[in-house]
């Protein structure tokens, strides 16, 4: 068996014919190619029996011999192979070795020869046959087709990569491998720092080092250098500096060490010696699990020791039956639901432990659409980037990157529609495209093709392909199985939360022994109890895409909270400006809805009428005594208060709940959110409460003068605190349901609850419980409010016929009593303020939770 001399860069290796060799930019491969156009696993080199070849591991930017791209090609001594490009791409040269040449010192654990991935069973004659599998220790058979409950392949052992053999010295350690960053990239730029020189980085032109990216400020930071020492210092950037992944604080300073990385939107900055070496993250990054695992309680595992890695600007597909932890996976790689062991390392940085900075470079399309679709194209991509990018970056630049998203997904022509007027194919686009606003660098889709027709699917998929060609790695979690072809590598979950299989898709059913998916998930179904993770582990295909990673032992996940949450890209105020006008953006827009604010109070107000009594004196009554009706007018208005309040807010944090999740990861305040509701939709409850007065008391004869001001005053404020209040409580239910269709319940027993607890009905003073549970009812403080405008304890008859004076002590008619009803009602609406912040919580990323 001969031996074979590779020349790479001036550098010459002997291949050892009783091994293989893997080639890429791995630092831990055996030929390290530090080349941006070299995936991270581009190829293996092998003696196969006949002769040396070489296999392509399905590369990104492929392997090219004469020009043309190969997948598999017999290495001729003198032929040239070029990686990544078949033009410029780096250059393998292969020769035989010289005859008696001695032979170099092998290590002792020899790395088994490369075989092309075969089948781990023969496939089936039938559809639902059982793979000809026979495990080495057969253990209890179960009652169906035969297939083997426990079957177990005995899995090669990992092995150490080998190192060929170099002549002339080993490589140079890759740049970056000291800091965890990059590991196998080449700075992009270098920069002479000068002693006592300031060098200011920003995306104005009169920086000294600028930055064409729009999630730096105009002017981020400043590098400066004093006696020797490195300093950066954060000029108050609206998305932080980092160090380390750890933000600076705003205006802060902090000195740098050789090893320390600092990031600035999309670059990151090491200074080695008196330069600055800039790495921009344009695509070329790797992405892997590792020994991801989720813990529920009870101590239930839902995700098991998942590994696999993701090569760069690829298409990865995650497939797997219900059950089988994809959610929980997806949840998992964004750090919305950190894994309580392993690590997920984005350019071999960890996620968990520095997701501030690194949310910036990641996008994630849920199932559900993350737009508000009562509005225009235009209009919804204006108001996320007005909140995404920094809030010193002019609308020209904002509507340039918006223009140019809209243009690469071809949503140009489409930007003036409704959003409701599109195909679920083009709101998917329209979601994608508000990602791509920051121009991330890896994007996660849930579902993108659910309830898509065949057509639609594939003009989705076809999307994700193009996505990823242009220099991003897309992941998709799909249940459509159709066109699973244009993906690089497939992902399989089974149930219980384990792989099954990573691996090329075109190799995947036969990896099962399956013809169909849909037999692969029969039995899935059929055999739960099956050890399908240890199948995967025992098979070639493991070893060839995962056993590298998997030697990596887990990590538990412990970051401080304040380690994690990000800065805001807005100010406070410029958010809820923002949030304000985006909401009343979507209201404008939904005419229907607009009628229905009017319409409602209208009609309760309405009704109030019907009852045939005054508030003035009433003939036979007494002079002393007025029209004992007020009571029941009054409950009347309050109970339709209260429902139109608290119906305007029920259903407003939940259906925006996916629209918030995203939001919030990207840095929206949570104050400014719920504050942006409040405002809105305190002003219209307000009117609605002015129109139910108008019409509730229009024709009514009030007293003559009320405590401080006309009495219509007085009962008017009453109503809209009551409005306010209720509005607040149904942002409570909003916040505390998880499907829409709970609220409506909540809503019904909201209202009829305050009805029972006014003090009208019955007696409620001097019931010790009853009254103190009534003082938590928004109705009981509001009908006390007015009823001290009215006097009702002497309007009314009395509850203690023996003692008329035993009135309810909330109706006194002073300004001191009224104050306080007031000042009660619009302090339930505050605790129910702090309430519904608390409960935002369960639906923010955990690692930005505080």
């Amino acid at each position: 068996m001969p031996e074979l001399v590779l020349e790479l860069n001036g550098r010459t290796w002997t291949l050892d014919p009783s091994r293989s060799y893997s080639l890429g930019r791995d630092p831990q491969g055996d030929v390290v190619v530090d080349d941006a156009r070299v995936s991270w696993r581009h190829a293996t080199i092998a003696w196969n029996g006949r002769g040396w070849g070489l296999e392509d591991h399905g590369s990104t930017n492929g392997t090219y011999v004469h020009g043309a791209r190969v997948q598999h090609t017999e290495l001729v001594p003198g032929t040239p192979v070029h990686l990544g490009n078949a033009t410029d791409g780096p250059r393998l040269n292969f020769s035989a070795a010289a005859a008696g040449a001695p032979q170099q010192a092998v290590p002792q654990q020899q790395a088994p020869a490369y075989q092309a991935p075969a089948p781990a069973y023969q496939a089936p004659a039938q559809a639902q046959a059982a793979p000809a599998y026979q495990a080495p220790a057969p253990q209890q058979q179960p009652q169906a087709q035969g297939w083997p409950q426990h079957p177990q392949q005995q899995a090669a052992p990992a092995q150490q990569p080998q190192f060929p053999h170099q002549q002339g010295g080993g490589a140079a350690p890759a740049q970056g491998a000291a800091s965890g960053y990059g590991g196998d990239r080449s700075p992009t730029t270098f920069h002479q720092i000068a002693v006592g020189r300031v060098m200011r980085i920003g995306r104005a032109l009169d920086n000294e080092l600028v930055v064409s990216d729009l999630q730096v400020s105009r002017h981020h930071a400043e590098f400066r250098s004093t006696g020797g020492r490195f300093e950066i210092h954060d000029l108050g950037s609206h998305n932080g500096t980092y160090v380390n992944g750890q933000a600076l604080p705003k205006s802060g300073s902090v000195l740098l060490g050789p090893n320390d990385i600092v990031g600035v939107g999309h670059s990151t900055f090491r200074i080695v010696g008196d330069r600055l070496e800039e790495f921009v993250d344009s695509g070329d990054v790797s992405f892997s699990a590792r020994h991801l695992t989720v813990t529920v309680d009870g101590g239930k595992q839902i995700l098991k020791d998942v590994t696999f890695g993701v090569p760069e600007k690829s298409l990865i597909g995650v497939i797997g039956p219900s059950g089988s932890g994809k959610s929980t996976l997806l949840k998992a790689l964004t750090g919305y639901r950190p894994a309580d062991q392993g690590d997920v390392l984005y350019d071999n940085r960890n996620l968990y432990k520095q997701f501030a900075e690194l949310r910036q470079r990641i996008g994630l399309v849920p199932q559900d659409d993350i737009l508000h679709k009562e509005l225009r194209v235009s209009t919804a991509l204006k108001y996320a980037a007005k909140l995404r990018f920094p809030g010193d970056t002019a609308e020209s630049e904002r509507a340039a990157r918006i223009d140019e998203v809209l243009r690469e997904l071809k949503l140009d022509i489409h930007k003036d529609k409704k959003i409701t007027a599109l195909s679920g194919g083009q709101r998917k686009r329209v979601s994608v495209a508000l990602e791509l606003l920051t121009k991330p660098s890896l994007i996660f889709l849930d579902e993108p093709t659910s309830g898509l027709d065949p057509g639609m699917d594939r003009d989705v998929m076809q999307l994700l392909r193009g996505l990823a060609d242009d220099g991003r790695t897309v992941l998709v979690v799909t249940h459509s199985v159709a066109e699973l072809s244009l993906c690089d590598k497939l992902l399989v979950m089974a149930p219980g939360g384990s792989v099954a299989y990573f691996g090329p898709p075109d190799e995947a059913l036969n990896f099962f022994g399956y013809s169909t998916w849909a037999d692969v998930f029969s039995a899935f179904e059929n055999y739960r109890d099956y050890d399908w993770a240890g199948r995967w582990k025992g098979s070639q295909h493991y070893q060839l895409y995962a056993a590298d990673l998997d030697a990596v032992a887990p990590q538990s996940v412990a970051m401080p909270p304040q380690q994690m949450i990000p800065p805001k890209p807005q100010a406070w105020g410029s958010q809820l400006w923002t949030l304000i006008r985006r909401y009343l953006s979507v209201i404008a827009s939904d005419k229907g809805f607009m009628v229905l604010m009017v319409a409602l109070p209208a009609v309760l107000g309405i009704v109030s009428t019907v009852i045939p009594a005054k508030f003035g004196l009433a003939p036979p009554i007494p002079p002393s005594r007025f029209n004992g009706d007020a009571g029941t007018i009054m409950l009347i208005l309050a109970v339709g208060m209260c429902f139109s309040g608290a119906a305007n807010s029920v259903r407003e944090l939940i259906k925006e709940r996916v629209i918030y999740e995203r939001e919030r990861a990207t840095g929206l305040s949570r104050s400014a959110y719920l504050m942006s509701k409040v405002i809105v939709l305190g002003v219209i409850t307000a009117l609605q409460g002015v129109i139910i007065c108008a019409i509730g008391f229009t024709p009514r004869k009030l007293p003559a003068e009320g405590l401080f001001m006309s009495p219509a005053a007085e009962l008017c404020i009453s109503v809209i605190a009551l409005g306010f209040t209720s509005m607040m409580f149904g942002l409570v239910i909003s916040a505390l349901v998880r499907t829409a269709e709970k609220t409506m319940p909540l809503l019904v027993m909201f209202a009829i609850v305050q009805v029972v607890f006014t003090g009208i009905l019955f007696q409620i003073y001097d019931k010790p419980g009853l009254e103190q549970f009534a003082w938590l009812m928004p109705s009981r403080w509001a009908i006390a409010a007015s009823g001290t405008t009215l006097n009702l304890g002497k309007l009314m008859a009395p509850w203690d016929i023996e003692n008329p004076q035993n009135t309810d002590p909330l109706w006194d008619p002073t300004i001191g009593q009224w104050t306080l009803d007031i000042l009660v009602l619009v302090a339930l609406g505050v605790v129910c303020g702090f309430a519904v912040q608390r409960l935002l919580r369960r639906h923010e990323p955990e690692v930005m939770r505080n």
